[in-house]
């Protein structure tokens, strides 16, 4: 008899409060493989690989995001119809040879082979655990949840993107700062097989429990149906893809051009690392508070207000020229990401059914993680064609944009009066 058939299942964060803390420290290990390449990467193919078009050295962030943003779409549904477990292994699986191609890479292309393999990692593993925390506290702490899942991730890249700038310092850009992507793909998978346990048990009971059209959707939907809802049909998951998709462009450009613009200012390359570390640590720890603070006044202007804070940190660091400037302006940057980038997720899971949560996640992780590779080519090309500056102000003025966007049209999906509407959409697509 399993430990399921024994204990009744319970939704919520302190009924199952050990594997949602174990689901967070393997998410701050998937943060962490993207942050070892965070500082060092830009550097390397400018240093290493003579690159010197903007356009060309982002090539890798455009892959990677291209590539994640089809895998997260599959995630979702591949989750729901085979559990989350079993996915969440795949993707650490393909985590593996990401360090070992990075430390060998004989040519650019190495490099850009390795971001595919590593945006399969993130779009598996980052999408499952996302899913199996909504599943485990259900709809009450979705906002919380999302908070901590999303401060362990790129808490973990802020770390990471500091601790390789300074072995890169030290030791060089090539092997040391990729040892630490070993490391933390052998504790992922260790954690993940070894003590995570299935959470589509919990789906079931939600579904159980669900009341029919507090959202404006049924269960019975296509996979077909729920990507239109995602992407045009309701004005409330719509504007959420959107907003994802801006949130990521600005950190693909940020991921791709920052560390170039920071070098160029004459810094040292740990003082670099620092800067770079910034925006990810002020915004993990944020959204500590920001994820719970959603639950408590909602989500449609935590998520605006904060790509108009994004916007203004960009600014801050374009027309910036010393180091206290662009901390400044990193900070503000972070901090706006933190109030939207954990809130949009919930706002997806509050108006998502649970048969097909999976699903609608997926969606909109396809549209949010397409900014990557959008964010790389646009902010590449504005470099080339004109200055880093330039393309910095140019993303900023498409996030202020997106916030407007927000405002505009996304209905509250979490108000405190919960006999309020979640969504204008209805549920036939």
């Amino acid at each position: 008899m399993s430990r399921t058939d024994r204990t009744p299942l319970q939704l919520g964060l302190r009924e199952n409060l050990p594997q949602f803390v174990l689901l967070v420290a393997v998410n701050a290990l998937v943060g962490g493989m993207v942050g070892m390449e965070r500082t060092v990467l830009p550097l390397l193919a400018e240093q290493e690989f003579g690159l010197t078009a903007y356009s060309a050295m982002l090539t890798f962030i455009a892959a990677f995001g291209l590539t994640k943003a089809i895998v997260n779409y599959f995630a979702g549904t591949l989750a729901d119809r085979y559990g989350r477990k079993p996915v969440l292994l795949v993707g650490w699986l393909f985590a593996v040879p990401v360090p070992l191609l990075l430390i060998w890479a004989p040519s650019w292309g190495w490099v850009v082979f390795a971001n595919v393999l590593l945006g399969v990692n993130q779009g598996l593993a980052w999408s499952i655990t996302v899913i199996m925390k909504i599943d485990l506290v259900g709809p009450a702490k979705r906002g919380t949840a999302m908070g901590f899942n999303e401060a362990a991730g790129y808490g973990a890249v802020a770390v990471a993107a500091w601790a390789t700038g300074a072995i890169a310092e030290t030791a060089g850009l090539r092997p040391g700062p990729f040892l630490l992507g070993l490391a933390f793909a052998a504790l992922g998978i260790g954690l993940s097989s070894v003590f995570v346990r299935e959470t589509a048990g919990h789906v079931a009971h939600e579904v159980g429990s669900h009341v029919v059209g507090t959202n404006g959707h049924d269960g019975d939907l296509t996979a077909r149906q729920v990507f239109a809802l995602g992407t045009w049909r309701d004005p409330s998951l719509s504007s959420a893809s959107q907003a994802g998709l801006v949130n990521n462009l600005n950190e693909g450009m940020a991921w791709g051009l920052f560390p170039i613009f920071f070098a160029l200012g004459g810094l040292e390359l740990s003082t670099v690392g620092l800067l770079v570390a910034i925006a990810p640590a002020v915004w993990g720890v944020g959204q500590l508070f920001t994820g719970a603070l959603s639950d408590r006044v909602g989500r449609k202007w935590l998520i605006a207000g904060g790509q108009f804070t994004e916007a203004a940190g960009l600014l801050v660091i374009a027309l910036g020229d010393s180091f206290a400037v662009w901390a400044s302006g990193s900070a503000l940057f972070g901090a706006g990401t933190a109030m939207a980038y954990p809130t949009l997720i919930a706002a997806v899971g509050d108006v998502a059914h649970p048969a097909w949560r999976g699903a609608a996640v997926g969606v909109y992780r396809l549209w949010r993680d397409l900014g990557f590779a959008v964010g790389a080519v646009l902010a590449g090309t504005l470099a080339d064609l004109y200055t880093l500056s330039t393309a910095i102000v140019v993303i900023a003025a498409i996030t202020a944009a997106s916030g407007l966007d927000v405002a505009l049209r996304m209905t509250e999906t979490h108000p405190r009066d919960p006999r309020t509407t979640r969504s204008k959409a209805t549920s036939s697509p």
